[in-house]
């Protein structure tokens, strides 16, 4: 028997997420906020107490490490943005108005919202869906790209970000640094 393409995008992703469920039981509030080094790319509440991420366009060289909170955010924001973009409703929102939720629960709870809507968007879509431009065409990193093409890349985004979720965690906990909040 053959597996399907979106079947294996959607095992791809279960299996993925098993890794950032694990971690998820790690997460607390001191641990999204703790900084790995003085150079680190955050999450922070802004003047009008939206919790808001670093970001500089260009990225500077070297780029800053990360917090679990702003890695949190990350996933957040590229999800958001393909999810609209791809498969609606509306239009991508802008980064700056993809806010981090302001807590760990919340951060968790807001990515499997994604996540859900993700694995929904997948699922029903046939071989002539994934070999599409369509709902890839105006998308700023995806332009022209067939849309299997882009789940793919997306699914290997949150891989990275989760694997790089647990070697902050890890460096935390075997550091034993305080949260610097």
């Amino acid at each position: 028997m053959t597996t399907s393409r979106v079947d294996l995008l959607v095992r791809q992703l279960d299996m993925i997420w098993m890794l950032f469920e694990y971690h998820a039981e790690e997460l607390d509030d001191a641990a999204c906020l703790w900084e790995p080094s003085p150079n680190s790319w955050t999450v922070a509440p802004d003047e009008a107490g939206r919790w808001v991420a670093d970001w500089q366009v260009p990225e500077p060289d070297p780029v800053p490490t990360t917090t679990v909170g702003w890695l949190t955010w990350h996933v957040g924001f590229w999800w958001t943005t393909t999810l609209r973009h791809c498969f609606g409703p509306g239009a991508a929102p802008a980064r700056e108005d993809i806010t981090w939720p302001g807590n760990a629960a919340a951060a968790t709870e807001w990515l499997r919202g994604l996540k859900g809507e993700w694995r929904a968007a997948l699922l029903p879509l046939a071989d002539a869906d994934l070999d599409s431009t369509e709902r890839t065409a105006g998308l700023a990193w995806g332009e022209g790209q067939e849309l299997v093409n882009v789940a793919a890349w997306v699914n290997f985004e949150l891989a990275k970000n989760v694997a790089e979720i647990g070697s902050v965690l890890h460096l935390r906990a075997a550091t034993g640094a305080p949260p610097t909040t």
